[in-house]
């Protein structure tokens, strides 16, 4: 028989913590659906941690033979770091939105809204991607 998972986290923590499981996920919902439905604001955001990764790594380095050297690789690996935080502003949004739909209707409409956003912006990034397809 398996150890209990509840069991083992509280022999090794000497306090108890509590996930509530709803909140993640209508968050997560939420902030999936707001990503997709502004794209463009996503785009940008990522340009901009971007630009600011490159700058701020220039300043580290006194020579610009050393620089240039290893310049490829490192504005690649910033390009990932900005992708990655780049949807930091969207989670935040998404728990603000969740916790909006929790005090106004209850727990369980955070979920069922979030999966009808992300419908809605997955069709409306469909569309407008055929838009700029077809021009």
């Amino acid at each position: 028989m398996l150890p209990n998972y509840q069991d083992t986290m509280q022999e090794i923590l000497p306090f108890r913590f509590e996930l509530d499981k709803i909140l993640i996920a209508g968050s997560c919902l939420w902030s999936l659906a707001l990503y997709l439905a502004f794209s463009p604001v996503g785009e940008w955001v990522t340009e901009q941690l971007n630009r600011w990764f490159n700058f701020a790594e220039r300043s580290l380095y006194t020579s610009q033979t050393e620089f240039e050297k290893t310049r490829k690789a490192r504005e690649s690996q910033n390009a990932f770091y900005a992708s990655l935080f780049s949807i930091v502003p969207f989670i935040i949004a998404g728990i603000l939105f969740n916790w909006v739909i929790k005090i106004s209707l209850s727990d369980s409409w955070g979920i069922s809204t979030g999966m009808l956003a992300c419908m809605g912006a997955g069709i409306y990034q469909l569309g407008r991607r055929d838009g700029d397809y077809s021009d």
